[in-house]
């Protein structure tokens, strides 16, 4: 056992590292630090998949404050939102989804923007729900009065406190979770944003990397650490999307196939920056900002995922700001919006396969029109496809998929049929559906004019149709 002590203003607060021992679930792993790895990355499988894990981004304003939940209800929280509203915002989430106990609180750092809530979440949890399991926190003291009151809420209150380096891990039910920074001797004389805690989740085939705040030097350590173990699904931009943040370079090590921007609309900081706002576009990563899609939520089944949010608005990064802004704390259910396959290197594991065809079926693709006339990205519903149902039953398509190569999914509305012989045609961008016309309501081109493939599953995930086209 090892133990690590910082001093706060007010309050000297003992961290201990215990090692995990087989079968144990309630202490943090503490790895070598020395030379971290990623593991399980030649073996996706060999990761955690029981049941599904939801990422919650909660729409806090200028802030940051995510809930991960297995399908077991472990939970755990990182960062709690910004002081001024001592996270009013997500204490409030958390007491709405019914959230009794708070298994992990994650401190990325103890910038007042990131631990606004930690009092006043580990009061009301200690006080009148189940408790908070443990703290976890990079070790570097703040001199604000929200981190002294932090303190003194995990010492009142007797929460365990741990203190995590590069090569520890996180227990959480169905999940692997890594910390792959701050490095044992920290980074940038003790920068607080340069040593926040970086966490690698990992269920079945699906990866999600969250960075706090971290910039040019906590970036190049971690591609220079781990380089292509970096990659993953989800990503979440680092420093609410800051230009000091999200490089090229850990972009490219990363290589998601969406992110998330978590600031304000109207942000003093001009966040997300239209620097990285470029660079995720010139990479076609699709982006949600909790400013104009409200709370996000991520559902993984460890070999897809789908991404849901309060509303609707554009993903492609430079559209974004064309969207009206969503307040933050405002409630109300979140609808799914896309579906993607996990894809990407070894994070991927194997694809979703064609399984035996549902009985009775005959659809085909009768038409691809990906080459819309003119500018692709301004005639979006000149880009479409055509299903013909070549059978002598009338289909019920109800909640049937439609995908391409690269994961994006539309799903069929509820009620929608196709008679023997009839065709129907889904169109990528906005507009009003009939009886023969859907529209996918993307905000680019989603068909690839060089070749793709399209994929039909039913509502029960049954592959039905899966054709390439070049």
């Amino acid at each position: 056992m090892e133990s690590r002590e910082w001093r706060a203003t007010l309050a000297t607060v003992s961290v201990v590292f215990v090692l995990l021992i087989a079968g144990c679930t309630t202490t943090v792993d503490s790895g070598t630090t020395s030379s971290p790895t990623i593991d399980n990355r030649t073996s996706p499988t060999s990761i955690p998949t029981e049941g599904s894990l939801e990422i919650h981004f909660i729409n806090v304003g200028q802030s940051t404050g995510i809930l991960l939940q297995s399908s077991d209800n472990e939970t755990m929280l990182i960062d709690t939102g910004d002081f001024r509203t001592d996270g009013e915002d997500v204490l409030q989430y958390l007491q709405n989804h019914d959230i009794q106990r708070i298994d992990h609180l994650v401190s990325s750092h103890n910038d007042a923007d990131h631990i606004g809530g930690h009092e006043a979440v580990i009061n009301y949890y200690e006080n009148e729900a189940g408790g908070v399991g443990a703290v976890y926190d990079p070790g570097l003291a703040a001199s604000s009065q929200t981190y002294e009151g932090y303190l003194d809420a995990v010492e009142t209150h007797n929460v365990d406190l741990f203190e995590v380096r590069a090569g520890d891990s996180i227990p959480f039910d169905g999940a692997s979770v890594q910390v792959l920074s701050p490095p044992e001797d920290y980074l940038s004389g003790e920068a607080r944003n340069e040593n926040s805690i970086v966490l690698k989740v990992s269920h079945g085939s699906f990866q999600y990397l969250t960075t706090g705040d971290g910039e040019e030097a906590a970036e190049e350590y971690l591609v220079e650490t781990y380089g292509d173990g970096l990659e993953t699904n989800l990503f979440k931009t680092g420093h609410h999307g800051s230009d000091s943040s999200n490089s090229a370079e850990l972009l490219a090590a990363t290589s998601p196939q969406v992110a998330i921007v978590s600031s304000a609309y109207g942000s003093q900081y001009g966040h997300p920056h239209e620097e990285v706002l470029q660079r995720l576009s010139e990479r076609s990563i699709d982006t949600y900002w909790t400013a104009v899609h409200g709370t996000i939520v991520v559902t993984s089944t460890g070999q897809r995922f789908s991404v849901a949010t309060q509303a609707a608005a554009p993903t492609e990064p430079l559209q974004l700001r064309q969207a009206e802004s969503v307040e933050p704390g405002t409630g109300g259910p979140v609808e799914r919006r896309h579906t993607y396959d996990v894809l990407g290197g070894s994070t991927s594991g194997p694809t979703v396969t064609p399984r035996t065809t549902q009985s009775g079926v005959s659809l085909s693709l009768a038409q691809v029109h990906a080459d819309a006339a003119g500018d692709d990205g301004e005639n979006l519903n000149d880009e479409y496809i055509v299903l013909r149902n070549t059978g002598d039953q009338e289909l019920d398509l109800s909640g049937w998929t439609v995908t391409d190569a690269a994961g994006h999914q539309y799903e069929i509305p509820s009620g929608v049929t196709l008679a023997p012989g009839a065709t129907l045609t889904i169109r990528t961008g906005a507009g009003t559906n009939t009886d023969t016309d859907l529209y996918w309501g993307a905000s680019s081109p989603i068909w690839n004019n060089g070749g793709d493939t399209v994929t039909v599953r039913t509502d029960a995930d049954e592959v039905v149709l899966t054709e390439a086209y070049s």
